[in-house]
């Protein structure tokens, strides 16, 4: 079963950048599509960024495409999400997890999650 452990958030202020990891352990996932997903106060876990086991093909949901960059080091397990032009409206908890072509998590098995604050 995999684990995965992400952080890399904090308190940025609007316009700000932030760099998330998502280290995976207990085996690889160089074959798995990957997705960042995240959960703002009050509301359902959502999708927001995937990446394929290529590290080519990647998918955005419209509200951060153009500020947010999906990648991955398969010989490190990891997978990144760089967000750049934040808003307040990003602020939640990001999760990484195996996911489907399409976005759907591919497991219950979640980790604590990375809180991504934006704020002046």
């Amino acid at each position: 079963q995999v684990h995965l452990v992400e952080s890399g958030g904090g308190l940025v202020q609007p316009g700000g950048s932030l760099r998330l990891s998502c280290a995976a352990s207990g085996r690889s996932i160089s074959f798995d599509t990957m997705g960042w997903y995240r959960q703002a106060p009050g509301k359902q876990r959502r999708l927001v960024a995937t990446i394929a086991s290529d590290g080519i093909s990647t998918v955005y949901v419209e509200s951060v495409k153009g500020r947010f960059t999906i990648s991955r080091d398969n010989t490190k397990n990891t997978v990144y999400l760089q967000m750049d032009n934040l808003s307040p409206a990003d602020t939640a908890v990001y999760y990484c997890q195996l996911a489907s072509t399409w976005g759907t998590p591919q497991s219950d098995n979640w980790g604590q999650g990375t809180q991504v604050t934006v704020s002046s």
